[in-house]
Formats: structure tokens, sequence, C-alpha cells
């Protein structure tokens, strides 16, 4: 593993693996601009697989090759990017940095078997690295850590390691220390701080040494705590005493012990690496691909039958049962849908038939489905290169084309012995915005277009709300409806306007008060004939509706009294105020008129309008909003932020509860006019650190200044 010399492998061709234990699946996880995706090109370039690495700033990269990646210059997708070395196939899995895209980042993570943190040395660890460090550490994901950009005018790489330790713990060491020729010089090697060596990068290639007097020195102290470190992880339990008593440990044996101490995800150990000259590449494929666990080390997701009942006793075998599963699904404009698939068990084949089941949308409430369908070629992506294989064994990650019906976090089994995997909890979209088309061309493609949107992205939700009849579309936030925008135009040629959704808000009485309903006309036939005397009034709770029947003496027939009810309701339905739908209200029918010819259904119906609007003009009418059960996780450091920007909303904090790991949980009240882009202001209160979830708890009077406003506005 680490401190070992050894080339990278060639991988000019296609990557195979024909076993599980030659593949490790690696995501690469850390916010945007901490330098992923030239990471990638620099390993994709140590190992051969390309001749010579893009950059990001001119959208040369092999990962970043999305339109909208090229002219954003940042990662928006989930992409895939084999390599090899020492004959071990590195799946590397570049993920979003940027929280609008943490579908992405999650369904990364659910592919991979462990996850390296990338931790510029010019910036330090920020709260979304924190937040995905921890979401690791529930599951037990194995971790590394790698600072970059070490090379940097303003990098500190002692500042960076001190935040990482820090934010992850004292299980972070570092594995190798930079070394440059002076304050203010670039840095030219590393020192390998278990077998005190000089891996110099100052020539044409990796060169190995002695180091320095002062560099070994300067390694000493950190060296003494990494051994500290591996040997507490270590299951002999006479090391620490021999390495107490002075015994020198063999640097062998030390790295056995790391290399199962980070498989088993309990320590981390810190690399640096220099991704634009190259520096540490060597150092993290070695990582990668002896200390990482294989495929047949990591736990099995939870697996049922189509009937609920569990499964046991699958294992990562390409000999056993089909398993798979779709983590991300794309539309290429030529090929049509492609899915990204990783295969936890046996072997699929190209041109195979297979079962595809799934709870819909990686588990967001969708209907469940299932049928049978033909795989279609086998690829293995290496960015937008599709190159087509034969097979991929259990652990490997390949790409299906035309999988007609199958979602992101659908599974794929075998046709006689269809399973289902449980789904992974996918964030939910906070954001809503309001679209429409922008003529009846682009009205006429929409819908297809947003229905393809909404498969490939399970962060995405579109609805038609049935009160204010908007089509919403739910997002991650601005940046992620850029993206969706930008993918509707250019990618289906579909012109949207977009708007504020419209907060349903509703009517009711504050008082009692009468109101005459008169509908009497003559057309020289039959005319209309009905008259209805209806008293309003304000339900006890505010909500719902009562219809009462007080007549007397027949005035009004028996039948034409639920042409009255019928008539309010409609009414009720269209507001009278300010058109939105009336609540709460007891509608009592005293007293009318009718005509032994002229009266009807339809005439008491417009009775029972003309009434309603009559006795809501005399009452004192106000309108209701709707307010949310908000609950809000943030870092004990902005809970006082947090509780003064939920005040400055109209909001009520109902309490606070602590939660492990310094967070607190605020419960609050606010009304759902203040909270539209709640999930983009939260964010700069808390420093992208806080998440919230809501829920409709009920409707309110609305403050009569901005119901005013409101009014004035239109």
């Amino acid at each position: 593993m680490a401190d070992t010399t050894g080339t990278s492998g060639a991988a000019g061709g296609v990557p195979l693996a024909g076993q599980p234990g030659k593949i490790r699946n690696v995501a690469l996880v850390g916010h945007s601009g901490a330098g992923k995706t030239t990471l990638v090109e620099a390993l994709l370039t140590a190992t051969g697989t390309i001749q010579r690495p893009g950059r990001v700033e001119d959208g040369t990269t092999v990962s970043d090759f999305d339109e909208i990646e090229v002219r954003q210059q940042r990662s928006v997708n989930l992409t895939l990017s084999p390599v090899t070395h020492a004959g071990v196939k590195v799946n590397l899995l570049d993920t979003p940095g940027y929280a609008d895209f943490t579908g992405d980042l999650r369904a990364g993570l659910r592919a991979a078997d462990s996850a390296l943190f990338a931790v510029p040395a010019t910036d330090g660890v920020d709260g979304l690295t924190r937040m995905l460090w921890e979401e690791c550490a529930r599951v037990g994901m194995p971790r590394a850590v790698v600072i970059t950009k070490i090379d940097h005018q303003r990098a500190d790489f002692e500042a960076a390691l001190a935040a990482c330790r820090e934010a992850f713990g004292e299980a972070v060491a570092p594995l190798y220390l930079p070394v440059s020729d002076g304050e203010g010089s670039s840095v030219h090697g590393l020192i390998g701080l278990l077998s005190q060596k000089m891996f110099d990068y100052s020539g044409t290639g990796r060169s190995e040494r002695a180091p320095d007097a002062a560099d070994a020195d300067r390694t000493e102290s950190l060296r003494g705590e990494l051994i500290e470190g591996i040997i507490q992880e270590s299951e002999d339990e006479t090391l620490m005493d021999r390495y107490l008593s002075g015994e020198e440990i063999d640097p062998k044996v030390l790295i056995a012990d790391l290399e199962k101490a980070v498989a088993r995800g309990s320590f981390y150990p810190v690399l640096a690496v220099s991704a634009t000259r190259g520096i540490g590449m060597t150092e993290l494929l070695e990582v990668m691909t002896q200390a990482f666990p294989s495929p047949e080390e990591h736990p099995m997701p939870v697996v049922t039958t189509l009937d609920g009942n569990p499964v046991s006793g699958l294992s990562c075998d390409p000999a056993g049962p089909l398993l798979a599963e779709v983590v991300k699904t794309t539309s290429d404009p030529y090929v049509g849908r492609v899915s990204l698939v990783r295969v936890f068990s046996g072997t699929l084949h190209a041109d195979a038939s297979v079962h595809v089941s799934g709870h819909g949308r990686a588990g967001q409430g969708h209907a469940d489905h299932d049928t049978d369908e033909r795989i279609g070629a086998l690829t293995c992506p290496l960015g937008k290169q599709q190159r087509h294989v034969t097979e991929a064994v259990a652990g490997d990650i390949c790409a299906v084309a035309k999988l007609g019906t199958a979602e992101t976090g659908d599974t794929l089994s075998a046709r006689d012995e269809p399973l289902l995997m449980e789904p992974w909890v996918m964030p939910e979209p906070l954001l809503p915005i309001a679209v429409s088309a922008k003529s009846k061309a682009d009205d006429d493609k929409m819908s297809q277009a947003l229905s393809r949107l909404v498969a490939e992205d399970p962060t995405l939700r579109l609805e038609i709300n049935p009160e204010t009849h908007q089509l919403v579309l739910w997002c991650m936030g601005e940046a992620h409806v850029d993206v969706l925008l930008d993918r509707l135009s250019g990618r289906y040629g579909v012109a949207v306007e977009t708007s504020a959704p419209r907060v349903p808000l509703r009517e009711t009485v504050a008082g009692k008060a009468s109101g005459l309903g008169r509908n009497v006309k003559q057309t020289g036939g039959h005319g209309e004939y009905a008259i209805c005397h209806i008293e309003v009034e304000p339900m006890p709770d505010g909500a719902g509706f009562e219809f009462v029947d007080k007549v007397v003496g027949g005035v009004v027939p028996r039948q034409f009294i639920p042409s009255v009810e019928k008539g309010v309701r409609a009414q009720m339905e269209q507001g009278v105020v300010a058109g939105y739908p009336m609540v709460g209200l007891r509608v009592t029918l005293y007293d009318g008129k009718a005509h032994s010819v002229d009266s009807s259904d339809m005439a008491f119906q417009k009775a029972g309008r003309a009434a309603l609007r009559d006795a809501v003009d005399k009452a004192q009418s106000m309108l209701l909003e709707p307010v949310d059960e908000v609950s809000i996780l943030v870092p004990d450091d902005y809970v006082g932020a947090v509780m003064s920007d939920l005040s400055s909303r109209r909001g009520r904090v109902l309490g606070t509860e602590p939660v492990p790991v310094g967070r607190t949980l605020v419960k609050a009240e606010v009304p759902q006019l203040e909270i539209t882009r709640y999930t983009i202001d939260l964010r700069s209160v808390s420093h992208g650190t806080g998440s919230f979830s809501r829920s409709y708890l009920r409707h309110e009077p609305l403050p009569p200044h901005l119901a005013a406003k409101l009014a004035a506005e239109g």
C-alpha cells in the first residue's frame, strides 16, 4: 500500500474486471472547487487511461463533459471514470460538490464501497463536507482524505490537516507530508511517515531517496502519532507494549494493520496531492487499491422478494442470483435513455432479459412497478465515451442503454427470481417554481420533456397544484433550477416562463350576516324564479362547511333546497372577495320564495350563489393563509441566527431539541408566504450546514396589512 514503490498499470483500452476482488468503487466527495474533477484527470493520466489531462477552465475534462458543466465550469452530474492500477480496476465516481445536486452525490455513495474526501489546502472543510462525513459514518463507509492544491500559493497543508482533524475526529492521520525547498517555494515531493522515504517529483517522473535531515526531524512527531493510531486499531494486543518498550515495529506490519483499519472504516488516512503536477498520484492509487475494501467486503443492502419477504445469504458472487440497481438515469440525444447500474450479485449480460422492479424514484412515494425488459448494449463509460463490454460481474458498474421503464433506484434481477432492494434516502426538494409554456408549440412538447427530466432526477418533483392550478417544479435550489431550464431549452427545445408559485390562500368570514339571493327573470317563455334568504357565520373550528335547512312552511320546495346548497358550494369554490376558495362557513337557509312554473334547479343554484355573495359583502370577510410546521436541523453555532430569522418571517418557535454531534432541531410554525425560498435563505444563514422539512398544519387569518397588500397587487 502506502510507502511502497509501484507503477500504474496502463489502461488504454476498456478496464476489465473479471472478479469482485479486483474492483474498487470509490466516490470522490467534496465541495465545489475542491479539485475533484482535476484529480480525476490526473489519475486518468497517471494510469495511462488518457494521454494528457484536460482543464476545467476550457471544458476539456473527461468527467465534466455535459454542455452545462462546460459553460458553468462545475460538476452537476455524477460521472464514472474507471482506471486500473496494479491489476485492480478502480471505478472513480466523480460527484457534484454543490448542495443543489446532493441527489447525484448520494447516488454516487450508493454505488461506491468507499469515499475519498477532497479538501483543498487553500480553504479547509465546509459544512456540506462535514455533513457528508457524518452520513458516511452512520453507515460505516470506509473513508480517506486527500488534501488537494498543495502547490497553490495560498496553500497551508498544516492548517488544512488541523481542520480535517477538528471536523472528522482524531482517527484522521496523515500518511505523507509535502516537501518544498523553503517558504513560498513550490512543493516538489512527499515524505512517507511510515517508511521515512522521500518521494521526489522534481524531475520528469517519481524517484525515491532518503529525506534531508531537517525534513526527517519535521516528521518525527506526526510519525509517532500515526504509529500509535495504527497500533490502537490493531488486533495484536501486544503491539502497543512492544512499541512503548522501544521496539522498532516492522513497517510491513504497520501497513497491514493500517489497510485493515481503513477497510473496516475505523481509521482515515490523509494524503497530499497536486493534481496539476501529478504529485501524489501513485501514493493515492496505492491507498485506493490496497486499503480500500473490495465489493466483496462491503455489506449487502437490504433485499426482499416482491411481496416483502427478506432475502438473506446473498453475496458479491458473479455466479450468484442477479441483483443490480439503477443509480442514475440520463437521456442521450443519440441512444436515448442510459442507465448507470451497480451490480451487487450475479453477472449482468448484454442482451439478457431481466426483471425491473422498484419503489419508484428511489422511494419517494411514487407507485411501485415491475416489468420484464431486455438489456441492450452494455458499456463501460469514460466520460461521454461508451466503450462496449459483454458483461458486468458482481461489484462492477456499467451503463445500460434503452431500459425503457427503469428509473433511478429500480432493481434489476432475474426474471424467474425477482428481487427488490431497499431504496436509499434522497433529499426532499423544497424550492418551488411555477412554469408555463411560452407558446402552443412549447406546450405540446413540455409535458413529455418534464416527464423525462423527472424520470432522470429523483430530486425533482412535478405537481399541478389543485388550488392554484399552477404547474410547479419542486427543486433543490437556484442552481438546480438553472440546470433544469437549460436542459428543457437545450436538450428538448422547450421554452418556458417561470414565476413564483401562488400560495393557496382561502377566504372566510369573521362574523354573522344575512344575505338575499334573488333570481327573477321573465323572458317570454319559461322564466327563472328563485328567492332565498340565508345566514352565514364562521364555524367554531375555523374549517369545513355546514349547510343547515331551517325552511318552514314549504316556502322553498324540498326538491330545491339541495339546489341552494349546490349554488353556495360552487360560489365558495370560486371565492367572493379575492377569488380564493371559502372555508369555515355555516350557511343556514331560513326563508325564500318559489314559483310553480318558473322555479327550477338552476334558478335556485343561481339564487344560492347570489345570496352567499350578498351575505359575505355584509359580513367582515378575511383571508386565511396556510401555515406549515417546520423542523430545522442546524449546528449549535447557528441556532440563534436561525431563530432570529424565523421571527422575521412571522414564525413561532415551538421549541428546540439537542441532536447528537453538536446539532439542534428547531421546531416552528411558519406561514407559507414566508418560506417559499427558505431552502436558499437557510443555506445562507447556516453557511450551508442547515436542512429542514415542512408539512402543512392549518390555515389561519392573514394580517390585515398583508391582505391589503395582496389585494393591491391584484
